[in-house]
């Protein structure tokens, strides 16, 4: 018998869970009170479920059909809703459809597929029949009142995040902008005996994985170790530089910094990593209050990269735009913070060393 592979083995970098047991045992009825309560908390979830009686989706005779039974793969579209019926084979493992789902959610769950590789929440029978697999815990399947649902919930809450933080978090430094009012490039200008470019590479690497520089233009022998990363084609300003680095490493997190931020710190970047929670595709902070998003030292999520491809595509080249966006963060930094987040563009805002 091979040995179950994890979501980590099958590089699905989005929670995965399965709710499974033998027939009978309430699956569905389970997940229908659980969704909701999902769904209160800001999570956006998918359902994979497995029919060994074959899938029925539309009524004979309707145009989409007739369209699927000539042949085709059909995508219907209607208000707020989709469903893409389609012949494709997405293999027993699951691998395809968990890719597929994976960077449009928060949580995957999958019902039914007992010998699917993944985590599961195995629903007891009154047998007591043993769950196939590897295992997170049982639930009784004779209980159907709330505390079955609660346990499941209690679960989730306390699994969940740490799934979250499963993925790398890696860092980025945007150069190459062309620096008009300050004369020169920023990221080789100086500060406490050392160009900006290398402080912010370090501060980053305390934090990071690892650390990449997004864009054009020289850097020190200091940080020559590097990856280096061109713009994204047909791309202009930030965004080719964050989409550089979403394409480039797809199931990592992201810490992004400008090459411009001489006051950038540690307990800054700190707590920026600290907002990192389960449902939120990416942290733009807010100065204070009243004060426009922060694209540019901020937080990705690997979800963060469908939201700025949908942007590039519409020709919107400004990263803040996402921040409007129900999944996208816009904490206030606390004050003693701020500093980090004040970037500059001219010899007068920059004091050399």
């Amino acid at each position: 018998m091979s040995v179950p592979l994890s979501p980590e083995d099958l590089h699905i970098p989005c929670p995965v869970l399965g709710v499974c047991g033998f027939s009978g045992a309430g699956k569905t009825t389970l997940l229908e009170r659980v969704l909701p309560e999902l769904a209160k908390r800001g999570l956006r979830v998918a359902v994979v479920k497995h029919d060994a009686h074959g899938i029925q989706v539309d009524r004979p005779g309707k145009d989409s059909d007739r369209l699927f039974t000539a042949g085709a793969d059909v995508l219907l579209q209607g208000p707020d809703e989709a469903l893409l019926r389609t012949r494709r084979e997405y293999g027993g493992d699951l691998a395809a459809a968990l890719a597929l789902l994976s960077p449009h959610h928060d949580l995957i769950l999958v019902e039914g597929h007992k010998d699917s590789p993944c985590g599961k929440i195995w629903l007891r029978d009154r047998a007591g029949r043993p769950a196939p697999g590897t295992v997170r815990g049982v639930v009784d399947s004779y209980d159907f009142g709330g505390d079955r649902a609660a346990r499941l919930l209690d679960f989730l809450a306390e699994w969940l995040p740490r799934q979250w933080r499963r993925p790398p978090v890696l860092g980025c430094v945007l150069i190459g902008g062309r620096s008009r009012r300050m004369g020169r490039p920023k990221h080789l200008l100086r500060r406490d005996g050392a160009t900006w470019l290398e402080r912010t590479v370090a501060l980053l690497g305390a934090h990071c994985e690892s650390v990449v520089i997004s864009g054009a233009g020289e850097v020190p022998d200091a940080v020559g170790h590097c990856p280096r990363l061109p713009d994204a084609p047909a791309l202009q300003g930030p965004l080719a530089g964050l989409l550089a680095c979403l394409r480039w490493a797809p199931h990592a997190s992201w810490l992004v910094c400008a090459c411009d931020l001489p006051e950038l710190s540690r307990p800054a970047l700190a707590w920026l990593l600290e907002q990192r929670r389960p449902g939120a595709w990416a942290v733009l902070p807010r100065r204070h209050a009243d004060a426009p998003a922060e694209p540019l030292f901020a937080l990705y999520d690997f979800r963060a990269r469908p939201l700025l491809e949908a942007q590039a595509a519409r020709g919107n080249m400004a990263p803040r735009a996402i921040a409007a966006h129900g999944k996208v963060l816009t904490p206030v930094v606390p004050p003693a913070l701020a500093a980090a987040w004040r970037n500059v563009n001219t010899p007068a805002d920059n004091v050399e060393t």
